[in-house]
């Protein structure tokens, strides 16, 4: 697969913003803004139960769909294990997050500019030895704080909520959170292990994404979401059986 034809296969938003897939995002984007109140979803955190559920083509997605809206966005690589960001946009990734968490570095010397009118990346930088030690680290703190005052939206792509600690890690320290669910894929148990992990963690809002459904008739996959509360079942929010 080439880098253009897999480029073409994950940023929709951007490459084919006439698609019923970017048109899904920007529901998606729309039911965000009417879950938001008292300024709340400045910072968006995503994640997923188990690897390979689209988490991070959805963060990038929805980072796309929030910039063409004329948001100033910043899209955060917070998963130091296996970051993609860096290649969907195709960006530098020798400096990034980790050099901001242990480096003497302003957020502005990490920041990537990309093809879409304000919208930002901080890609993962260096794989580091210990990623769960930095992501909860004070300075992670003022890191958050710091794109919360420059952006009118942060999104964090941040690794599977039951492979490793991270998630939960910087759940309780942002404003709501996105678990993506791959449909036909994601077991129900998993999904809500997930989510009561999140809410364990004290993550204030929990909405779900339901991701990768095959459309009545239309003989192709496609995105759909819901934007909801956290205190709903999760079988009852999304279907997935």
């Amino acid at each position: 697969m080439s880098r253009k034809n897999g480029k073409e296969k994950i940023l929709f938003s951007h490459i084919r913003p006439k698609s019923a897939i970017a048109e899904a995002f920007r529901t998606l984007r729309t039911n965000i803004g009417f879950s938001s109140y008292s300024g709340a979803n400045k910072i968006i955190l995503t994640t997923s139960p188990a690897p390979d559920e689209g988490k991070s083509t959805v963060s990038a997605n929805l980072a796309v769909v929030m910039a063409q809206a004329r948001s100033r966005v910043l899209l955060i690589e917070c998963d130091l294990r296996k970051p993609v960001l860096h290649q969907y946009f195709e960006l530098d990734n020798r400096r990034g997050l980790t050099n901001l968490l242990v480096q003497d570095l302003a957020v502005e010397d990490v920041i990537q500019t990309t093809r879409v009118d304000g919208m930002h990346v901080i890609t993962s930088g260096p794989i580091p030895p210990n990623p769960s030690e930095l992501l909860a680290s004070a300075r992670m703190d003022e890191v958050l704080a710091r794109v919360g005052e420059q952006y009118d939206v942060a999104l964090i792509d941040a690794p599977p909520v039951i492979a490793v600690t991270d998630a939960a890690l910087l759940a309780p320290r942002v404003d709501s959170v996105l678990l993506v669910l791959r449909a036909g894929s994601t077991r129900i148990e998993m999904a809500q292990e997930a989510r009561n992990t999140l809410q364990n963690a004290g993550a204030k809002n929990i909405g779900v994404v339901l991701n990768i459904i095959k459309l009545h008739g239309g003989g192709y996959y496609n995105y759909y979401s819901y934007y909801g509360a956290k205190n709903q079942p999760v079988q009852e929010k999304t279907g997935v059986t």
